[in-house]
């Protein structure tokens, strides 16, 4: 199979694992070892920019609660079920460093505290999303899971990413590809 890195993963309505319903993930890296993304439409509920921030302390105290709203309320994205504890930046690539890995269509990732730093403080790149955790998937199971009709597959698109509302993100993507949940059907077709 090609690589699928940069795209996103739409889940079947009827999925079966619950960690995954409803879910839209950025593969951020797909390859004979297996692939690895980014949910990007469930966020946490309860945990906000400014809870990270105090957690890790990445700031005077002080200087965290005289952020605007706009920084400390920012959602924090429910990455996936893998290392829960992790953080991951989805961002423009505005913003770079010794870190930062190219995905797609001018996107880039950062798993490190500097861009968590720069998010609340500046420089801070134009577009971003912190998650908690990633999804996994070994050598084949990506594949296999597609083509048991567990996934559908849709290009990249910056939009989706940062400009559509959370909650919309699931339809939105369904709705790039000209579907809806009515017109998909649970039973895989195989040529």
């Amino acid at each position: 199979m090609t690589s699928l890195e940069g795209q996103f993963l739409i889940a079947m309505p009827d999925m079966d694992d619950d960690r995954f319903a409803e879910s839209v993930i950025l593969l951020v890296g797909h390859g004979d070892e297996g692939a690895m993304g980014l949910v990007v439409n469930h966020e946490l509920a309860n945990l906000r920019f400014a809870d990270i921030l105090d957690e890790l302390d990445l700031g005077d105290p002080d200087a965290v609660i005289r952020l605007p709203d706009s920084i400390r309320q920012r959602v924090v994205m429910r990455g996936g079920p893998v290392e829960k504890g992790r953080g991951f930046v989805l961002h423009s690539p505005d913003y770079t460093s010794g870190n930062t890995y190219p995905v797609t269509g001018g996107i880039c990732l950062t798993a490190t505290v500097d861009i968590l730093k720069a998010m609340a403080f500046g420089p801070a790149p134009r577009s971003a999303m912190f998650a908690l955790g990633c999804c996994g998937w070994s050598a084949g199971q990506l594949e296999s899971e597609i083509i048991d009709n567990g996934w559908l597959t849709a290009p990249f698109t910056r939009e989706l990413l940062f400009d559509t509302p959370v909650e919309d993100r699931y339809e939105a993507a369904l709705a790039s590809l000209h579907i809806t949940r009515a017109t998909l059907s649970p039973d895989a077709g195989h040529a």
